[in-house]
């Protein structure tokens, strides 16, 4: 009887294809980080949008190209020889001690008493990872990526500062108005409502620009039937 290779062995293949492409194929070999973030951003979206569609079979290939580009990043960072380099290795060596260390309810002797009390500890122990990284001058708010979308950057802000303590009326920008709009404040406040609602607006506000595409194209074809106007 065949034993069944351990999980994660096809890792390892893909690993060793990376390598091969690196060195072999001239368009991979002159990738840089910097030309790969669009596709970096292109594959995280279509990932996204596999989700939204319950597609399993297109997410399973979405997230072999996410990996892909994982997997890019590092060899990239490689062949680096100013002593920042890094390897994937070392890569799945951070990510996994960052998850024992955040998760002292699985990997130490911390009691919890439901997911509530888990996302409490992980906030409790990132703030701490921030200020030993940081010393003094450290924030809630720092590695906050300010270039997402500004919906869902909004909410994330919202959410770091308030999880560290910030009264709920800091997100109240009408007294803000020789630098925040009228309309700014009033979509800063409605994203303060969704959060506040445990609504993400980010998903939300994908969900009704789906809704009306679908929308559009009913009418485009419905048009189209009908002819050009008399």
């Amino acid at each position: 009887m065949l034993t069944p290779d351990p999980a994660g062995a096809a890792l390892l293949e893909l690993v060793a294809i990376m390598d091969r492409l690196r060195t072999d194929c001239p368009w991979d070999a002159r990738q840089t980080h910097e030309s790969l973030v669009p596709y970096l951003l292109e594959e995280t979206y279509e990932t996204l949008e596999a989700i939204e569609r319950q597609d399993m079979a297109e997410l399973r290939g979405e997230l072999g190209d996410v990996l892909l580009q994982v997997l890019f990043h590092a060899r990239i960072a490689q062949e680096r020889t100013d002593g920042t380099g890094f390897t994937v290795d070392d890569v799945a060596r951070e990510i996994g001690a960052k998850l024992t260390r955040r998760h002292p309810h699985v990997f130490g002797d911390v009691n919890v008493s439901g997911a509530e009390d888990v996302k409490r500890n992980w906030e409790t122990i990132k703030a701490a990872e921030r200020a030993a990284a940081g010393g003094a001058a450290s924030s809630a708010l720092d590695g906050v990526p300010m270039a997402q979308p500004a919906l869902a950057l909004a909410a994330q802000l919202q959410r770091r500062a308030l999880a560290a303590g910030a009264p709920p009326k800091l997100t109240d920008l009408e007294a803000e108005p020789e630098t925040v709009s009228e309309f700014g404040a009033e979509l800063f406040a409605l994203v303060a409502k969704a959060r506040a609602a445990g609504i993400d607006p980010e998903l939300e506000l994908r969900s009704a620009a789906r809704a009306f595409a679908d929308r559009f194209r009913t009418w485009e074809r419905a048009s189209a039937a009908s002819g050009p106007p008399r």
